[in-house]
């Protein structure tokens, strides 16, 4: 099996005996319910009771809340359930991955691109501490994926960029903060994402390296973070053909997704890199999980083939029936059965939920919100965007804009994301306060009838200068995170047709990589998020109250050269 007493679990006697006669009184029903992580996003008492008490999961998902709500929530589930559950968040970006009212932080590369591990350490202090207020013990966060490829629409500012030595840092940093919080980790997304420009949530995306490639990238930060300890990974719909291969013996002939791969999970995360830990699988409704098997064998199939945990579902119990008419039919076996459930209760005694639930712990009472934003991680959240926030060139020295010269702003938003709002009136308030006059820009309506359209002298007339601000988010159902206008050709002041007429600038608080779209705009910064810290550093910096600190942890030129002029 596995010994309890090494990395990662480091079980005490007393964990053991608790562990072992808590599986030898489980039901077949139970161990099966305890290989599943549901999402949950019912309030509804009588549903929170049912869910833990009918299907017995191991851990549980819960959407975002207010922060006493999510207390209250969680409660109600820890009580109810038999064996104590993971409660888990992706914590990411801060405490607000979990609740409303958390801090939020700050993406992972604007934490790179300050260039401090002491950032990353706070990124997991705050996102850690923050979730663990409403009683969140499991973080599927640190990503520690490799940015490689400037297209893929789904890691970008997720990650700690391209470079794999401040990946590795960053990430121990981020695990030790959580190790203290009494939060498990889960980094992902192994076995690596970043290097197909297409999203696994929509497709099973392949890691196109070698053997030996992914060895000196990937494989080199997997195995440093598991021998920091870190005690959970999450496996991606990501395929590793090179590796199917290396241990098949001959060429792929199928994409194998790592959640359904015995190659991926057991041979090389087990016995080449040496994990007894847990792993889960990506969300299981994803894409590139169903599109890889009939789901029926799936299920079953992803836990036989090396996973211990399910994570979310397309129907709870659609798929506990597949789990179980697996385990009769034999796809999946006692042994594996009772390794994950093994796992999944060695972890939760790591982490002590037993004594937590004897004592009545598992979620704190209500003073423990008060953590929520407070000043210290205010402070440092502020602190991470000043230094974080980057200029990447203003070739033509616009900067810093100037009340005599640039006045009348015509700001322009660029994505579709409920977001856009909020950000547009966050910075149409800041640059107000500073004294300039702003115009949002709306959109024209394209036609014949009627003058609709300024001639390049009118526009001369009415903007002294136009400020673009990219809101372009990480989201998991696009296939490409590009800049879209609506305008056609140079019809309308959507495209940036008046660069030589009216200075120009481009402000990115999403992804990083709009010069590809831009390159004709001569002064651009990324801010990597859209926080109110992030946009509060970027408007204290183009009007010179602030110097730029930031170190662009990608190559926002996109490898081209016209990028850069």
């Amino acid at each position: 099996m596995f010994d309890y007493k090494c990395r990662p679990f480091y079980l005490a006697d007393e964990d053991i005996v608790w562990l072992e006669e808590t599986y030898q009184n489980m039901s077949l029903s139970e161990k099966i319910g305890q290989l599943f992580c549901p999402i949950v996003v019912s309030g509804d008492e009588e549903v929170l009771r049912a869910v833990v008490k009918n299907k017995h999961i191991g851990g549980v998902l819960y959407h975002k809340g207010k922060g006493k709500e999510i207390q209250e929530h969680h409660h109600i589930l820890q009580t109810e359930s038999k064996v104590p559950l993971f409660i888990a968040s992706s914590l990411e970006m801060g405490g607000v991955g979990s609740v409303q009212e958390g801090t939020y932080y700050g993406q992972e590369m604007l934490v790179a691109a300050t260039d401090r591990v002491e950032h990353a350490y706070r990124l997991g202090k705050v996102s850690c501490r923050e979730g663990a207020a409403v009683g969140v013990n499991l973080a599927f966060a640190p990503i520690v994926d490799i940015d490689g490829n400037f297209r893929n629409p789904v890691m970008n500012v997720r990650t700690f960029g391209m470079d794999q030595e401040r990946v590795k840092v960053m990430g121990a940093a981020y695990l030790k903060a959580a190790m203290e919080e009494g939060v498990a980790a889960a980094i992902k997304h192994f076995p690596g994402d970043g290097v197909d420009e297409r999203n696994q949530h929509l497709l099973t995306s392949i890691n196109s390296l070698s053997c030996r490639e992914w060895d000196a990238t990937y494989g080199d930060i997997y195995q440093a973070m598991i021998d920091e300890g870190v005690m959970a990974v999450m496996a991606g719909h990501i395929a590793l053909p090179a590796y199917e291969e290396y241990y098949d013996g001959k060429p792929c002939e199928r994409v194998i997704p790592a959640t359904l791969s015995a190659n991926i999970l057991k041979r090389l995360l087990r016995e080449k890199l040496g994990f007894q830990g847990l792993i889960i699988t990506n969300a299981t409704p994803m894409a590139g999980f169903c599109c890889a098997e009939e789901r029926k064998k799936a299920v079953p199939l992803a836990i036989e083939n090396g996973c211990d945990m399910f994570l979310l579902n397309k129907d709870l119990d659609e798929d506990i029936m597949y789990m179980t008419e697996g385990y009769h039919s034999g796809i999946l076996s006692d042994v594996r059965l009772e390794e994950a459930v093994k796992r999944i209760l060695a972890t939760k005694a790591a982490l002590k939920l037993w004594k937590k639930k004897e004592n009545g712990t598992l979620v704190p009472d209500e003073a423990a919100l008060s953590i929520l934003r407070c000043e210290e991680h205010d402070k440092w959240a502020e602190e991470c965007a000043d230094e974080g926030v980057t200029l990447v060139k203003d070739t033509q020295h616009l900067l810093p804009i100037r009340l005599q010269r640039h006045k009348r702003v015509l700001l322009e938003m660029m994505g579709d994301f409920p977001s856009n709002e909020k950000v547009c009136r966050s910075f149409q308030v800041k640059l107000h306060q500073e004294g300039f006059q702003v115009t949002v820009y709306e959109k024209e309506q394209l036609g014949l009838e009627g003058k609709l359209f300024d001639t390049v002298e009118e526009f001369k007339e009415k903007y002294d200068l136009v400020i673009y601000i990219g809101n372009i988010e990480t989201v998991g159902n696009k296939a490409v995170s590009r800049l879209n206008w609506h305008t056609l050709f140079g019809l309308g002041n959507n495209m940036p047709w008046f660069v030589h007429e009216v200075p120009t600038m481009f402000i990115s608080v999403g992804n990083p990589y709009h010069l590809l779209d831009v390159p004709m705009i001569k002064t651009y910064i990324n801010g990597y998020c859209n926080s109110e810290y992030v946009i509060s550093a970027i408007v204290r910096k183009i009007t010179g109250r602030s110097t730029f600190k930031g170190k662009s942890p990608v190559d926002a030129f996109c490898g081209r050269w016209d990028t850069r002029l």
